[in-house]
C-alpha cells in the first residue's frame, strides 16, 4: 500500500528554518529517520521509503506555499494514490507551539497552502497534521511570525517535536488516521 505525505513550505534558503516550514522540516526529520534523501523531481523533491511494509511517498513541493495544490495534484495522479491515504503537514498559528492535530479533512483556516489544496482538488476532505507554532505576535505582524525562525526555547524543544511527528506520520501510514487521530491528537 503507498501512502504521499506532503510537507508545506517554501523553496530557498530564505525559509529553511521558518515556522512556515514546519511541513519541510518534519519530512526531513522522517526522511532522515528512514535513511532517505530528497532529490529534485517534478514541482519538488521526492524522497521514498518503506515502514512496515508500506510505501511512503514523500513530496516537498517547489511551487511555494500558496500554489502547493498543483504539485498535490501532480502526485496524488502521478503515484495513483487517493486523496485519503495523503497527509499534507503545514504549520498552523491557531495551535500553541509544538501541538499536533489531525484531521480527515476541515476548513483551510486562514492557510494558503491549505486553500490553494482545496481549490485545486475540489475538496477540503483530505487528511492533515497541523503543526502548532503558536500566535505571539502583535498585529499586522502573522507573516512576520510564520516567515520568522523558532524561539531559542522552541528550537530546543524541536528535536522532540518533530520524532513525535515523525511517529504520527509513521502511525497514519500504518495503522491508519482514526487510531493515529486518537493516539497522536493535542500531544
Amino acid at each position: 500500500m503507498k501512502f504521499l505525505l506532503v510537507g508545506l513550505g517554501n523553496p530557498g534558503a530564505d525559509y529553511v528554518r521558518t515556522r512556515h516550514n514546519i511541513g519541510f522540516m518534519a519530512l526531513d526529520a522522517l526522511a532522515g529517520a528512514s535513511e532517505t534523501t530528497f532529490a529534485p523531481d517534478r514541482l519538488g523533491d521526492v524522497a521514498r521509503c518503506k515502514h512496515k511494509g508500506r510505501q511512503l511517498v514523500l513530496v516537498k513541493p517547489s511551487t511555494f506555499m500558496n500554489l502547493s495544490g498543483k504539485a498535490v495534484r501532480y502526485w496524488l495522479d502521478a503515484e495513483k494514490i487517493g486523496a485519503d491515504r495523503m497527509l499534507v503537514v503545514t504549520d498552523d498559528i491557531n495551535l500553541p507551539f509544538g501541538t499536533l492535530r489531525v484531521r480527515a479533512k476541515g476548513s483551510d483556516g486562514g492557510h494558503n497552502g491549505l486553500k490553494d489544496i482545496q481549490a485545486v482538488l475540489g475538496t477540503n476532505a483530505y487528511p492533515r497534521l497541523r503543526f502548532g507554532v503558536g500566535a505571539d505576535f502583535g498585529p499586522g505582524r502573522q507573516v512576520d511570525h510564520v516567515l520568522g525562525t523558532f524561539s531559542p526555547e522552541e528550537t530546543r524543544a524541536l528535536d522532540e517535536r518533530l520524532d513525535r511527528t515523525t511517529a504520527l506520520m509513521r502511525s497514519f501510514a500504518f495503522i491508519g488516521l482514526q487510531r493515529t487521530m486518537n493516539t497522536f491528537n493535542n500531544t
